[in-house]
């Protein structure tokens, strides 16, 4: 294909970016193949009996992880993007891409649909939003929107994009469960360049005739791995049949295996796979033993835990809404500042109870698996299971949620 561009390269974009209905006067598709209504893949989730994976494996010693630094080959200086982008980017302090984004810009630029594997921490979400606001500051206006699993990351995916788009004059909205719906159906009068959403919340505003998704020309499918564990599948499906023949869509998962082969092509058409991680999720690099303690001897001895000064920063994992709600109130009874995220919190609580956790105001924060998910933060120390999963992939998203950024990480989890 003519401008192929690498490294973040030289050479100009193609201008042929489709324009929408009312936000400029309509225009042609601007590559063949379309993007919607692809048929593959399907089901939902299966209900199961609580039965928690077998201990052994969940007993691991930790084998350090081998950090590689990556160099980038350019800078964003040297990128061929707006400069009202690049001033913002420097004002950010982001001075060299990082790997998914260098790897990913020219075939975004291209208008490529993309399969990017990467793991949170890795700068994926500048690397679509980069060329994005690149596009908005050359090209006609266009409406792009972000699916992401959870209210949190729906959050922080907008306030990079206000972070870039700083001095700019572009919108952008973020569409999630956990706050009046009026609010967001008031919001929706004005056009937004960029929206960002959680898939309920968007099919309820849809399905209230609120909200016309032919207006969207770019779709991005963020931590897609995660919505599929949530049960999102059949909603993300419907969501994209409903803009139908859109331009281009970016899907972006940690991990990639042949179970979700069928629906990524229902998505995707053709797409460039840029891959800067292996797609299979380990716990290699987390030291991981077990608790032998029964029934309510478990709150005592989370509690003993809890007072080793060692463990400073906690996330503790429990199978239902109301353990977590009860272990967070026998953790303060004894003096251990924690709090808890759940599905019965709302949004706002949530965030204040994580604002809380990342600023060392408390100790432990208490989850459910789903609140938990596509949260991003860093140095937590350990990940206690007050109760074992039932099923190992989730397991290893939980530990997962320590020894990041090449640091060893803790993981203890209680069996009868």
């Amino acid at each position: 294909m003519e401008n192929k561009r690498s490294n973040g390269g030289s050479k100009s974009r193609p201008n042929n970016r489709r324009n929408k209905s009312n936000r400029s006067g309509g225009g042609g598709n601007r590559r063949g193949g379309g993007g919607g209504g692809r048929r593959g893949g399907g089901g939902g989730r299966s209900n199961h009996v609580y039965k928690p994976i077998a201990a052994e494996l969940m007993v691991h010693e930790a084998v350090p992880m081998q950090e590689v630094k990556y160099e980038a080959k350019t800078k964003y200086a040297d990128w061929d993007i707006h400069p009202k982008l690049k001033v913002a980017l420097r004002q950010a302090g982001w001075v060299a891409p990082t790997e998914i984004q260098e790897a990913s810009f020219a075939d975004i630029i291209e208008l490529k649909d993309i399969m990017g594997i990467a793991t949170t921490g890795t700068g994926k979400t500048g690397a679509f939003l980069i060329p994005i606001i690149d596009a908005l500051l050359k090209d006609e206006p266009f409406q792009s929107l972000v699916l992401a699993p959870t209210r949190e990351l729906a959050l922080q995916i907008e306030d990079e994009f206000k972070l870039l788009t700083k001095g700019m004059t572009f919108t952008s909205l973020t569409l999630i469960g956990g706050r009046n719906i009026n609010t967001d159906i008031r919001a929706l009068k004005r056009q937004y360049d960029l929206i960002v959403a959680t898939p309920g919340r968007l099919k309820d505003l849809h399905g209230q005739g609120e909200i016309d998704l032919q207006e969207v020309s770019v779709l991005i499918l963020d931590e897609f791995d995660r919505m599929l564990d949530m049960g999102f599948q059949k909603d993300v499906k419907f969501i994209a049949d409903q803009i139908g023949d859109r331009d281009q869509t970016m899907l972006f998962s940690a991990t990639r295996d042949k179970t979700q082969e069928k629906i990524i092509s229902y998505f995707l058409t053709d797409p460039a796979i840029i891959a800067v991680s292996s797609g299979e999720a380990s716990a290699e690099h987390i030291n991981q033993t077990v608790k032998y303690v029964s029934g309510d001897e478990r709150f005592g001895t989370l509690i003993d835990m809890l007072e080793d000064p060692k463990l400073k920063r906690v996330l503790v994992f429990a199978e239902t809404k109301h353990r977590v709600k009860k272990i967070t109130k026998k953790l303060n009874q004894a003096g251990i500042a924690a709090d808890e995220i759940h599905g019965n919190k709302s949004q706002n609580y949530r965030q204040k109870a994580l604002g809380k956790f990342k600023s060392g105001k408390i100790k432990a924060l208490c989850a459910t698996d789903v609140a938990a998910r596509g949260l991003d933060i860093d140095d937590v120390t350990h990940v206690i299971n007050f109760e074992a999963p039932t099923d190992y992939d989730v397991y290893i998203h939980r530990v997962g949620r320590t020894g990041r950024n090449g640091k060893t990480g803790e993981a203890i989890t209680f069996v009868d």
